[in-house]
């Protein structure tokens, strides 16, 4: 089994969505005692989050591929980036390991085209609906992307930072998550992509008949498969 170099603490709430979908995946699949090899470094998200908000990327940048060369040098096999956000900076640290860093995008996209989703609504940070980064990579694989309107993307923005990495969860904020995933729907959206990996604790597939992509899902499997193989 390869060991996994998982980058969290952005938020730490999805950081325990990670670790416990590994271990059950590897678990179900090895049976008996089995859990994931993991080597976590969970750094401290409020610096970051300033920096973000100072369009400081290249700083960021910075900071994560030194904890991914510190993931690398302590035995992972792969780095995963356990936020969707912070992919804007994957190429550079991608450039500072050695080993792969599994993109979130490409596993998303993976998954949209196997269940046969063509165009698809994004949700997430405002840097995630509005940056290139994102969207870009999504229709190069062939799965074309519908955002929320420019409101609506400020509300989906604040829920995130205000209340889910804090780990609250609001009926109201649930509410408004929901009418914003039916209008993307009424704009040609076939699924919806939670990409924001904390999003999953707000809206879950009971919640509404919209197919639901939930990226911190589908990003732990697809580490996991790596790890198996």
């Amino acid at each position: 089994m390869k060991t996994i170099g998982l980058l969290g603490g952005m938020s730490w709430e999805s950081t325990v969505g990670y670790y416990q979908v590994m271990n059950e995946e590897v678990n179900a699949r090895l049976g008996g005692l089995h859990s994931a090899k993991i080597i976590m470094h969970s750094v401290d998200f409020e610096p970051l989050r300033q920096q973000m908000l100072d369009c400081d990327w290249d700083t960021i940048g910075e900071h994560l591929a030194g904890v991914a060369r510190i993931l690398e040098q302590g035995g992972a096999d792969m780095i995963v980036i356990g936020t969707n956000t912070m992919h804007k900076v994957a190429p550079q640290i991608q450039a500072a390991v050695s080993v792969p860093v599994i993109h979130i995008v490409d596993a998303t996209g993976e998954e949209a085209r196997r269940a046969g989703f063509l165009k698809v609504g994004l949700l997430g940070t405002i840097f995630t609906m509005e940056d290139g980064f994102y969207a870009d990579r999504l229709r190069e694989q062939g799965v074309d992307v519908v955002v929320p309107s420019a409101e609506d993307r400020k509300i989906v923005d604040w829920v995130v930072f205000n209340e889910l990495c804090k780990g609250v969860l609001n009926g109201d904020s649930r509410s408004e998550y929901l009418r914003i995933i039916e209008d993307m729907v009424e704009h040609g959206a076939q699924a919806v992509i939670l990409g924001c990996t904390e999003i999953g604790l707000l809206v879950r597939p009971g919640d509404t008949a919209v197919p639901m992509l939930d990226t911190c899902r589908i990003h732990a499997l697809k580490a996991v498969d790596i790890a198996l193989t």
